[in-house]
């Protein structure tokens, strides 16, 4: 059902990103010509539009065919502009935001499996980078950085859990990939850290501490936060503390 059109693929982008939600066609409009739109703007809209509908209608038509039952799949009209109707359970990203809740909630309740398990099915519903293969305007590019902001946050709470449950030893190897793609997230960082000082390699968690620090002054002029210098001295002075599963570190702490 996705267009071949690159400005097709961009208005589906919008509507899917903002699922059951009013889209203004001047909201649109500014998406698809962000520096200045044409005097046909708003009819090319309509012809997007029409030729969405007539993929959406093969889509359903097919799901039909092939287990019996209707696609609750549609693109109204509404004045003004447009609303992309679908059940949320057709929806990636309205899934990844329940696992999510469940997953802090549980977090919440202290239990860490569960929280862990919630996370993890979160984020197996990302698929590399966001809308990679699109042109993204304003709207979408806010929605891209705000979703991988989250994916991070929700990646460092899984880690955080897991740390928790005793699994140093496992996280070794994804910690280091991680930090190698954001070298100055200062709470993955401190992660590796810790999973580092449990496993009995001290040396090599104080060596993540003068890298993220060097990566920070080099990138933003900035020292790690409090809550990272806290932990560093920790190891240095081998805080018999932190080898206790319920320490953990905030390392966005100021």
């Amino acid at each position: 059902m996705v267009p071949t059109a690159p400005k097709a693929k961009v208005l589906l982008a919008l509507l899917a990103m903002r699922a059951n939600q009013f889209v203004p066609v001047s909201m649109i409009v500014q998406e698809l010509w962000p520096k200045s739109a044409p005097a046909y703007a708003r009819t090319a809209v309509q012809t997007y539009v029409l030729d969405l509908r007539k993929r959406m209608a093969q889509a359903v038509d097919q799901s039909r065919a092939a287990v019996g039952s209707e696609s609750r799949l549609a693109l109204a009209t509404e004045s003004e502009g447009y609303v992309l109707k679908v059940t949320d359970d057709r929806v990636a990203l309205r899934r990844f935001e329940m696992f999510t809740a469940v997953g802090y909630r549980a977090r919440e309740q202290g239990d860490f499996q569960a929280a862990s398990d919630a996370f993890a099915k979160a984020l197996a519903l990302w698929r590399g980078d966001a809308l990679s293969d699109i042109r993204t305007g304003p709207q979408l590019q806010a929605e891209v950085e705000e979703l991988e902001e989250a994916h991070l946050n929700l990646l460092d709470r899984r880690i955080d859990a897991d740390l928790r449950l005793g699994r140093h030893h496992e996280l070794l190897g994804e910690l280091r990939g991680i930090i190698a793609r954001h070298p100055t997230h200062e709470g993955l960082c401190a992660h590796l850290m810790l999973a580092l000082y449990r496993a009995g390699r001290r040396s090599e968690a104080l060596e993540v501490y003068h890298k993220v620090r060097s990566s920070l002054v080099k990138e933003f002029g900035l020292e790690p936060s409090p809550a990272l210098r806290r932990l560093q001295r920790s190891m240095l002075v081998s805080d018999q503390g932190l080898g206790e599963v319920n320490v953990t570190w905030d390392a966005h702490e100021h």
